[in-house]
């Protein structure tokens, strides 16, 4: 009974419980992380713990299941992992966590903070995704490590045949962005997963959004929770300039380079609804002299994380990608982010213009909204309960370069059409491996051949 008046307490308290207690707490050992993994936080530069830590790493400490409500760059990785750590000096033990993550680079990515935060206790991960040789992942789980980070289609697969590879020793089960690991229809594989790990473990279940879901799968996979919310319903960052541009769908390409134009020195990212229009996106602007890279699901994993790369190091300005990038990727650096094609679900654009304004920067973010769109526009609106701004632009400006753009559109066609007969051909030759997001089989190699050329020239 105590627990379940603890549990009313703490949702009835929630708002100024946080309130007071982010005033007094400074400190990740003020939280009960121990000095080891203090001394890790230091390292990492974490000198104050994000609210979702404040909230979320005592309950974790106490042995609860915990529900967290936290968009991406609130510190939620921290929130899961410092507690995780923390019982594994405990009570070490093999195989003692397993991280569940929509896409690929965000499974690398927390293995990333994983292996930071756990380096000087000698924490070893195992990365188990799609697109990569399941045989080296086979050897890596022999090992095994203390932390599997996996995407579910991929884990399912080395559950069913690797030899001698279980869970059933697991004691701690991390969902992150479990709404989007739901939308992905990856249900089935979580309900086999939940099949055969212990009833007796603990169970973080984290998520931007709280969907019907993941309602349902917080009553199957956790017990007796206690939520943790951070975000507001459904806000946008204040810092946040956010603008729209009405215009025919013809224009699209012209008035992108214009506003690349316009803003230049800053770095973007361009959301597109197809990988297809990501590629041609990115070849139209390549031929036009911008320093684009796409990112989206048909490329191979190792072409993907290249790409995020260079956008990291800040070797390219511009990143063109579709939804499979948009979300929990630690991206540090955007200072613009244009919806070219507007999001179909309205969340998304949350998800979206979250990439910009993080940790108290300003950022813009400009939707195209094209004859097409209204609807889906007001949509948008209506969900971030304001109405949004005209992005100003000269429109003699802007069919100026119409000439030129017409030119590159051209050329991004023929370039796409001869590497989709590539491609053709080389599909012939090889099988395809890439499992993540729909990819269909497709691997971009548009970075190779061509390219290439145009910049020697």
């Amino acid at each position: 009974m105590a627990a379940s008046v603890e549990h009313d307490s703490l949702e009835s308290m929630e708002a100024p419980q946080t309130a007071v207690e982010v005033e007094e707490t400074k400190t990740f050992k003020d939280l009960g992380v121990t000095d080891v993994l203090c001394e890790a936080c230091d390292q990492l530069g974490w000198t104050k713990p994000t609210k979702i830590q404040i909230e979320a790493i005592p309950l974790a400490l106490q042995g609860r299941d915990i529900i967290g409500l936290a968009e991406t760059g609130s510190g939620k990785t921290g929130a899961f992992a410092l507690p995780i750590l923390n019982a594994l000096l405990e009570t070490p033990q093999r195989l003692f966590a397993l991280v569940l993550t929509p896409t690929r680079e965000l499974a690398f990515q927390i293995s990333e903070q994983f292996e930071a935060l756990g380096s000087s206790i000698g924490v070893q991960c195992a990365v188990i995704v799609g697109g990569i040789d399941s045989m080296s992942q086979s050897l890596a789980l022999a090992k095994k490590p203390h932390i599997v980070i996996a995407t579910p289609g991929r884990l399912i697969d080395h559950l069913e045949n690797t030899k001698g590879f279980n869970l059933r020793a697991l004691k701690y089960l991390v969902m992150d962005e479990a709404d989007r690991i739901l939308n992905m229809d990856f249900e089935t594989e979580v309900d086999k997963i939940l099949k055969v790990i212990p009833r007796d473990r603990k169970t973080f279940l984290f998520s931007a959004t709280m969907t019907k879901k993941v309602q349902k799968l917080q009553r199957a996979a956790l017990k007796n929770p206690v939520k943790c919310a951070v975000s507001s319903k459904y806000q946008t960052v204040e810092k946040l300039q956010q603008y729209y541009l009405f215009i025919p769908s013809k224009f699209k390409d012209t008035y992108l380079v214009y506003i690349l134009n316009e803003l230049a020195g800053n770095s973007f990212m361009i959301f597109c609804s197809t990988c297809n229009n990501t590629q041609r996106t990115a070849l139209l602007l390549r031929n036009l002299g911008f320093t684009a890279i796409p990112l989206h699901g048909q490329m191979s994993q190792s072409k993907r994380l290249g790409s995020l790369n260079k956008f990291k190091a800040k070797a390219r300005s511009i990143l063109l990608a579709t939804d499979v990038a948009s979300r929990g990727l630690d991206i540090p650096h955007v200072d613009v982010v244009v919806n070219f094609d507007i999001p179909t679900h309205s969340k998304d654009y949350i998800h979206r213009v979250g990439r910009t304004a993080r940790a108290g920067r300003s950022g813009k973010a400009i939707t195209f909204v094209t004859q097409y769109d209204v609807e889906l526009f007001q949509r948008i609106e209506h969900l971030i309960g304001k109405k949004l701004p005209v992005f100003p632009t000269q429109d003699d400006e802007v069919m100026m370069l119409t000439e030129r753009v017409t030119e590159a559109q051209r050329f991004a066609r023929m370039e796409l059409r001869e590497h989709g007969e590539k491609k053709k051909r080389s599909r012939e030759d090889v099988g395809d491996n890439d499992d993540t997001e729909g990819a269909i089989g497709v691997r971009n190699k548009v970075a190779g051949g061509k390219m290439k050329k145009r910049k020697g020239r």
